[in-house]
């Protein structure tokens, strides 16, 4: 069997690492279009609903804190497998939920468990050459991104037509199959340190107060995330109230919007191999800020321009937040090769902090002030990351 040490990857084996980033990062996902539905279905508040994504990401970014790390310390294949049966079983709970309660400890086991789609990543970075590590995680990324974006698409068709317990139920056989085929195909990873848990954990420290990139990056990416998240995660419940009228599979169709940003992630990670990532952080959060930005003229459209507006906005902060990632995860995969796990759990626990924060903030700020409300806090977080890697300061 081969290990770990291998020069390449095949096209059989990129693919198949980009379809488990993409389906096990989409159960953190899948809800979100489904949202107006479950409340409804469960007799809930919009407010209460809220917590739903919120649960995910805090569970995720806890994942990647406390779990992630053991990818230095354990063969990462083992690691997948575990998960797959952990996520697979949480989906599970969730599409039998008759009350809030269950669905919300379900959500946080399954953002926890969906950490599998960072042990995939550095494996990647591990496997590919150095030459053309950004071009290889730039496709690997692009399957977790398409992963985002369409499962809004995906939940939001089923769940119109089928019922949102359904769409959890058939997530749930889609990672049971997906651990499967990880744990046959992968080669054997050796381990590179023998850290206990907790000396791995502390390390993350040391790494964050190590490399002033590592810090930059985690805060620039977790600025970005609230404006993503908190845009995502509200934009189902208010396509569903006046004027739209919108059910979850319109909602849904909004994720093929993002995924044309998704497709550009191979395109930033060669950019990034030819001119350096920094730069591409730089153009990928301008065009976050443009993206966000343009949604305060909805008040002054018709209905009709304001959903191609929305469209359009997508397309563009959604282009910016995947290229900015891409460019952070090359950068930081180079400051310790054999500290890649813990270098991406500090980087995807910085994004997914502010994807919860997103998710919070935006049920909120939308249930006290609108849409127009959502839409501010997404341009200024994104302005902050824009300086962020526009500063020279070190931090």
């Amino acid at each position: 069997m081969n290990t770990s040490r291998t020069t390449g990857l095949s096209g059989p084996m990129v693919l198949l690492l980009a379809a488990g980033a993409g389906l096990s990062v989409a159960a953190l996902y899948y809800c979100q279009p489904m949202l107006g539905a479950v409340a409804f279905d469960l007799g809930t508040s919009a407010r209460s609903i809220g917590l739903v994504p919120m649960m995910t990401q805090l569970g995720y970014a806890a994942g990647i804190l406390l779990l992630a790390p053991l990818g230095d310390r354990i063969d990462r294949r083992q690691l997948i497998l575990i998960k797959s049966v952990v996520l697979a079983t949480a989906l599970m709970v969730a599409g039998n939920s008759y009350s809030i309660a269950p669905l919300l400890a379900a959500s946080l086991v399954i953002g926890l468990s969906a950490t599998l789609a960072q042990d995939i990543l550095p494996a990647t970075a591990t496997l590919a050459p150095e030459s053309h590590r950004g071009r290889i995680v730039g496709m690997v990324m692009t399957g977790l991104l398409l992963g985002i974006l369409l499962s809004r698409v995906i939940s939001g068709v089923v769940a119109e037509q089928f019922g949102w317990r359904v769409m959890f139920m058939a997530a749930a056989a889609s990672i049971a199959l997906l651990g499967m085929a990880m744990y046959r195909s992968l080669p054997a990873f050796a381990v590179t340190t023998q850290l206990d848990y907790l000396s791995l954990l502390r390390s993350l420290g040391a790494l964050a107060r190590r490399h002033a990139p590592l810090r930059q990056a985690a805060l620039a990416q977790g600025l970005l995330s609230v404006g993503f998240s908190a845009f995502w995660s509200t934009l189902a419940v208010m396509l569903h109230a006046a004027p739209f009228h919108l059910g979850s599979a319109a909602a849904g169709a909004f994720g093929l919007a993002g995924a044309v940003g998704a497709l550009a992630a191979p395109i930033a990670g060669r950019v990034a191999d030819r001119r350096g990532p920094e730069h591409m952080t730089r153009v990928g959060a301008a065009m976050a800020v443009i993206g966000f930005a343009l949604m305060a003229a909805m008040p002054v459209l018709s209905i009709g321009a304001q959903l191609v507006l929305l469209g359009v906005s997508a397309v563009l902060f959604d282009l910016g937040v995947q290229s900015t990632l891409v460019s952070h995860q090359t950068l930081v995969y180079s400051l310790e090769p054999e500290a890649r796990s813990r270098l991406n759990a500090v980087l995807i626990t910085g994004m997914f902090v502010g994807m919860a924060l997103g998710a919070a903030l935006g049920s909120v700020l939308f249930s006290q002030w609108g849409w127009q409300a959502v839409t501010a806090l997404a341009t200024t977080t994104s302005v902050m990351a824009l300086l962020v890697r526009l500063g020279r300061s070190r931090f």
